[in-house]
């Protein structure tokens, strides 16, 4: 009996450890998610610190409000897309006025080609 109560408690144990330090799967704290988006940004588009910095900042801040829109079951997909217009494009003149127009371009070419990669569209390029 002794046995049995030591192995219940280590396996208990075991699970709770696990699951106070185990992030769901895809997902990464705020701060991570961040720094890797930044890190991106500069590595695929060329961009300096500030404007990496800047972009992932206005990404940080629209990205929980377009999350909620995103998963919000009650909503129609129309419904999503009517809701998701305005933020878009609230964050989409922020982003314009931080990168400039040829900037802006690039990352929006870049973002619609990260984008179809999520969705399984496409592959990158090798």
């Amino acid at each position: 009996m002794k046995r049995i109560i030591t192995c219940v408690a280590v396996i208990l144990a075991i699970f709770a450890v696990n699951s106070v330090s185990a992030q769901p799967p895809g997902q990464m704290d705020p701060a991570a998610r961040k720094a890797a988006m930044k890190q991106k940004l500069m590595d695929d588009l060329k961009f300096t610190d500030v404007q990496a910095d800047s972009v992932a900042n206005i990404s940080q801040e629209y990205g929980p409000k377009m999350r909620e829109i995103y998963m919000d079951q009650s909503l129609s997909q129309d419904d999503k897309k009517t809701k998701l217009a305005p933020i878009n494009e609230e964050r989409n003149k922020r982003l314009q006025a931080v990168l400039g127009d040829d900037n802006y371009k690039k990352y929006k070419d870049w973002e619609d080609k990260m984008r179809q990669q999520r969705m399984g569209g496409g592959r990158p390029n090798q």
